[in-house]
């Protein structure tokens, strides 16, 4: 019933079906509350697809009772609710939805060891999700952390294959600029991937295709280092939140990554040389942070243009900035800046309190000389003196023409 014009709120006689596998009620116009649906205590649903619809209200505690739930997409609604601790004893969950809601609060919840070993999609993006997130979460989604080929995800037995028809597949640009794939498959299940300027080519089957997209939130702190435990992980974003530290350079375990976004936090450090190691790495996005260093030189990481590194004043290098041909390392930054760049034009004040000094010295002395006529004679009266010690030949020279001389020697007696 997806891609419909369908109006009020979901039946609860949809939900309270037992022997249901598939509901999808996506791309309606569905209102209310979900917080009353009820599901059926021994309920064998395993997708439930109700979003890009405008339901509200909080994440119904019936979903607990979905033993078997593989596919959870609640994304595009208006959904406000703390995250749904509820569903962590799903083990059988592969993919949950919940981006551009108004979920809030942290997700320590899943911080415990056995949630979600199958796990291969989490879209928590555009939410107001805040906090640190601990190592151990990643550690807990083991399908994201083997290098295999992956097997078919099923329902009652039927494989969920991807439909290799141009006609099911789509890849649009939405109004807010970003690039969208779908990938369609039977049953009418469309699970769409969501990446700022990432033209991402998704050829592979559910199964095996893996996305962790954090971004636009409030989370902060710095970045586990376990997540480069990740090494099936296809995309990862983590853009527009408040993360701090060091870019950790276990991403450069993380072998099948294709998509990286870090983009729009308070990352500093330098970028680790590892990543030129993501051979199948397409799209990179570190702008905006607080980096420093040289760009990394690697095959890859030429094929990256300009605006993957803008924003972070620290950081030479191609793209950035020409690349020096005689070897010569730049100058040392100050706070991250380049020495030489608009705002650290530093002053020499030594410098300049030795000129006014001079100045000011020099002007006191010829003024008092020009204005004062008593120390004018006295100045004049020592330089005489002076030179008469030094060339007493003077006085006599002087003597002959002292009618012709300004300085009258009987003057200088009184």
């Amino acid at each position: 019933m997806s891609n419909n014009s369908l109006s009020g709120m979901i039946p609860q006689c949809l939900t309270a079906i037992r022997n249901i596998s598939v509901l999808n009620l996506a791309r309606n116009n569905l209102t209310g509350t979900i917080s009353n649906v009820e599901v059926s205590k021994d309920s064998s649903l395993e997708v439930l697809e109700i979003g890009r619809n405008r339901l509200g209200g909080q994440v119904p505690k019936s979903l607990a009772k979905c033993t078997e739930l593989k596919v959870l997409n609640m994304g595009n609604n208006n959904i406000t609710d703390s995250f749904p601790c509820l569903l962590k004893s799903i083990s059988t969950l592969r993919v949950l939805v919940l981006r551009s809601n108004n979920f809030y609060g942290g997700i320590e919840c899943l911080n415990t060891n056995g949630t979600w070993p199958g796990l291969q999609i989490i879209d928590l993006a555009h939410n107001n999700f805040r906090g640190e997130i601990q190592g151990i979460l990643w550690r807990t989604w083991q399908k994201m952390m083997v290098t295999e080929d992956g097997f078919q995800l099923t329902i009652k037995g039927q494989e969920l294959r991807r439909i290799y028809n141009s006609d099911r597949m789509s890849l649009a640009t939405n109004r807010n600029g970003f690039k969208e794939v779908s990938l369609v498959f039977e049953y009418g299940i469309s699970i769409t991937v969501t990446n700022k300027g990432s033209e991402m080519n998704l050829v592979k089957i559910l199964s095996i295709f893996t996305l962790i997209d954090f971004s636009c939130n409030n989370f902060s702190g710095p970045i586990p280092k376990e997540m480069g435990e990740l090494k099936s992980l296809h995309a990862l974003n983590l853009s527009r939140n408040a993360f701090t530290g060091e870019i950790p350079s276990s991403f450069g375990n993380m072998s099948a990554l294709e998509c990286l976004d870090l983009s729009q936090n308070k990352l500093s450090g330098h970028i680790p040389p590892q990543l030129g190691k993501l051979t199948f790495l397409s799209f990179l996005n570190l702008s905006n942070n607080q980096l420093v260093g040289r760009i990394p030189t690697s095959t890859q990481f030429s094929t990256f243009p300009k605006a993957s590194f803008t924003g972070n004043k620290g950081l030479w290098g191609p793209p950035l900035t020409v690349d020096n041909k005689a070897g010569l390392s730049p100058p040392p930054t100050v706070n991250g800046r380049p020495p030489n760049s608009g705002h650290n034009h530093e002053v020499n004040w030594d410098l300049i309190s030795v000129e006014i000094g001079f100045t000011l010295g020099f002007g006191v002395a010829i003024g008092s000389l020009v204005f004062c006529k008593r120390w004018s004679k006295w100045y004049y009266r020592a330089v005489y003196n002076i030179l008469l010690k030094i060339f007493p030949q003077l006085e006599e020279r002087i003597g002959i023409h002292r009618r012709h001389v300004h300085i009258n020697q009987r003057w200088w007696r009184r």
